[in-house]
């Protein structure tokens, strides 16, 4: 199936893997471009050494173009952002931030980059800086999604840049890639769907509770970690959703935060304060929103943990490789367009 994303990406299919934290791990991303997709790395949780590794490694597992996700406001991303730009990624994704740099110099040496965008105003600023492509990110999406569905988005943006458009939000198989290119998509990005497959490093407990959830089985808070973010529908999610922040749990939980942003607990810490209450508030969600994906992600409790997905998630029903869902995805797809035709 190609598409102007394919044909300007050099990808066999219209799909990508988003470069989702502790899950975007270099065994998916490679397993995404060998099955033919786009597969992103999540640099967040990494230093600029783990940065270079990781993509070393999936360099190692496919000789398929790939990408690595950058969110310009936290610590440390323009550092990561560097390594990929010195290695040549032959993609870069970055969210959160004025990139125009990072286009610059990806283009220079035969680079892509695509923005990931929630709203029409930061799509035509993407544009302006000369991206690649636009990752319109809807309301369906897991963590965070902007306030409008991407049913809506999506179009809203297609006619908005003369740019391909990647939907992501709400996406899991080949009706909802038929959909969105009904909607002037050019392609489309399955987070929650690559999320719940054999390549996934999540525990298999919680790719067993994904599959339990349904379609309305998830919350959409800024009280998790600061800002307004899509998790799954737990007893902890709930609690915190309902709840005032635990400040113990938040002081004790700041030295890892501290720790994944590279930062001295110290200048975090009193750094926080002098920003003023709002921002210091925002960082103790945060804190405490690392030790409960740390917990759902890693040790797959889901009593005491949060998980990130989408509401995508009362669609997936198994738990296949990555060849099988781009395989199924892309024959349902062929399937529905033939329908469509008669």
């Amino acid at each position: 199936m190609r598409t102007r994303f394919t044909d300007a990406f050099g990808v066999q299919y219209p799909v990508v893997l988003p470069g989702m934290s502790m899950v975007s791990i270099p065994q998916l991303v490679a397993a995404v471009s060998n099955a033919g997709g786009l597969g992103i790395l999540a640099t967040g949780p990494l230093s600029a050494e783990e940065t270079l590794q990781a993509i070393k490694k999936i360099r190692a597992l496919t000789d398929k173009p790939f990408g690595i996700g950058v969110t310009l406001m936290m610590p440390g991303a323009k550092e990561n952002a560097e390594i990929g730009l010195n290695e040549q990624v032959p993609v870069i994704n970055f969210s959160l931030g004025k990139g125009d740099w990072i286009v610059e110099r990806a283009h220079a040496y035969g680079g892509k980059v695509i923005a990931t965008v929630v709203n029409e105003r930061h799509a035509l600023a993407a544009e302006r800086y000369g991206v690649d492509a636009i990752l319109a990110t809807g309301h369906e999406a897991a963590a965070h999604g902007g306030p409008v569905t991407s049913l809506v988005l999506v179009p809203a943006l297609a006619d908005a840049v003369n740019i391909p458009v990647i939907g992501t939000g709400g996406f899991a198989d080949g009706r909802g890639l038929v959909a969105a290119l009904a909607l002037g998509a050019e392609g489309i990005a399955m987070g929650s769907r690559f999320s719940i497959s054999q390549e996934s490093p999540i525990h298999e407990n919680t790719k067993r509770t994904v599959l339990s959830k349904g379609i309305e089985d998830t919350l959409y808070t800024a009280k998790f970690d600061g800002m307004d973010c899509r998790v799954m529908k737990t007893p902890r999610a709930e609690q915190i959703s309902t709840s005032p922040i635990n400040p113990v749990r938040a002081f004790k939980n700041s030295f890892g935060l501290a720790k994944q942003m590279r930062l001295n607990w110290f200048k975090l810490f009193f750094g926080a304060m002098i920003m003023g209450p709002k921002t210091f508030i925002q960082l103790a969600r945060a804190a405490n929103a690392t030790e409960a994906l740390e917990l759902a992600i890693n040790n797959g409790d889901c009593e005491n943990g949060v998980h990130l997905i989408g509401q995508v998630q009362g669609r997936i029903m198994d738990i296949p490789s990555v060849a099988e869902i781009m395989d199924r995805v892309m024959q349902e797809a062929k399937d529905v367009q033939k329908e469509l035709q008669h």
